[in-house]
């Protein structure tokens, strides 16, 4: 053998077309049916801000006559509505005419109370887990499953994630002549063109923003958020981030703001005598924040401690408006964090999740994430009918497996690589796949010709 035809034979090279189309194939087999959950729960929840409002306005429409109670009546009457309970937050009202919102908690649980400002008569107790679009939120993310559910959502975005990357290297233009096919859907060519196109070019619009979403949504992901906080912990970049990951850091976080020192003060949190001084100090604090004019909605939270600060924030969904303040008993402002004073990497990844909310850039993000959600569904059902009218009888329908004639090329396992170690479940995924196809798959006759694995 020639010493060129030994190079030849040697030449590494990356994994054909069809190897590729097996991987998207496979890839979208498994993220399919969660993009279309994902895209219809995703789209609910962009209009958060709406929905809630209309779900509020019996609450804010209120008859206003006298003179309003204290803040620290409101609260007590909160308390007592829901025995056994602590302050967790103070909600300023929307308007002159809204009902004051009081967020209360017992254990890992968190109770809205909606209180007349001005008779502190309670209107309303609602679980915060019950409200439509915190169910919503739930649904999207965790398949209301808990963090079992949120790892397997990450997973589905892991692959789909394969599925856009994989699909984007088919969809590349070769050899062809004009953007029929490419950018826009050709008509008049029959019904096996207009899918193919229809799929390819929706695709290929919608991959960049789809990539966006899924690479946003991940910080909430109980494991992914977990291996976020371990690489910030290693490369010291821990700071104070505004989100939780999975439901059983959310529960702690909700449990974390009992106040411990509370406690045992009148025998039990949340059971006061009238005459109690507990959360006296309220009304100074509110007084002192409400003229900042915070973003809406503004949550005062009271001291964990005894001789703590009072926390004042606001919550908008728009995360790049929120600011912190510390303030002491007197309502002096001792602390304040905006925005830009937080890690650099709490940054991007609170801006990526105003923008994945809708909520980065007002209706037209909303519009935009519709917009995303709808090519979605369309790419998926166009999918679907392109399998079921290809697939061969008594099939599954992937390409076929060739084994590769030469070793794969060492940019392609870097690429590899680095794509696992950017979503760990996705590596664990695909090395758990490689054993059962090999050690099982493969040696049933029946199950290798059915998924095409006859010619490896």
């Amino acid at each position: 053998m020639s010493t060129q035809t030994e190079a030849l034979h040697l030449a590494r090279s990356w994994p054909g077309y069809r190897t590729i189309w097996r991987w998207h194939f496979y890839a979208g087999l498994i993220a399919i049916p969660f993009i279309l959950w994902l895209a219809t729960t995703g789209s609910i929840y962009l209009f958060r801000p709406q929905i809630e409002a209309w779900l509020d306005r019996p609450y804010d429409h209120l008859k206003i006559t006298g003179a309003r109670a204290s803040s620290q009546a409101q609260v007590l009457a909160a308390l007592q509505a829901v025995p056994g309970s602590n302050l967790h937050f103070y909600q300023l009202p929307t308007t002159s005419q809204s009902a004051v919102q009081i967020i209360v908690g017992r254990g890992a649980d968190e109770f809205r109370v909606y209180v007349h400002p001005q008779t502190a008569h309670v209107m309303r107790v609602v679980n915060e887990n019950s409200r439509p679009m915190t169910v919503i939120f739930h649904l999207h993310g965790e398949l209301l499953m808990g963090d079992r559910g949120s790892m397997i959502v990450e997973l589905a975005a892991s692959w789909a994630i394969v599925m856009i990357a994989t699909g984007v290297f088919l969809w590349w233009p070769r050899g062809t002549k004009g953007l029929g096919g490419i950018l826009y859907p050709r008509l008049g060519q029959g019904q096996r063109i207009f899918w193919r196109d229809l799929h390819s070019a929706t695709g290929i619009w919608v991959s960049g923003l789809a990539l966006f979403l899924l690479l946003t949504g991940l910080p909430w992901a109980s494991n992914w958020g977990k291996y976020l906080e371990a690489i910030r912990y290693l490369t010291h970049t821990s700071g104070n981030p505004d989100w939780t990951s999975g439901s059983a850091a959310e529960a702690a976080a909700r449990g974390a703001r009992n106040p411990a020192s509370m406690a045992g003060m009148h025998g039990h949190p949340g059971v006061v005598a009238s005459d109690a001084p507990l959360y006296a100090g309220i009304d100074t604090i509110v007084a002192a924040v409400t003229p900042v004019h915070l973003a809406w909605p503004v949550l005062v939270a009271p001291p964990l401690a005894g001789d703590g600060p009072w926390i004042a924030k606001s919550d908008a969904q728009n995360r790049t408006l929120r600011t912190s303040l510390q303030l002491d008993s007197a309502g002096t402002v001792l602390r304040r964090e905006d925005f830009s004073q937080q890690q650099w990497i709490d940054r991007w990844v609170e801006t990526g999740v105003a923008a994945h909310e809708g909520q980065l850039f007002g209706v037209a993000n909303q519009l935009l994430g519709v917009f995303t959600a709808i090519c979605l569904a369309v790419l998926s059902v166009s999918a679907f009918v392109l399998w079921w009218r290809r697939r061969p009888a008594k099939v599954l329908g992937a390409p076929i497996y060739l084994a590769p004639e030469k070793p794969l090329a060492f940019s392609f396992v870097l690429v590899l690589v680095l794509f696992c170690a950017y979503l760990p479940l996705l590596g664990g995924s695909i090395l758990a796949i490689r054993v059962v196809e090999t050690v099982v798959l493969r040696r049933i006759p029946a199950t290798r010709q059915w998924l095409g694995l006859a010619n490896a």
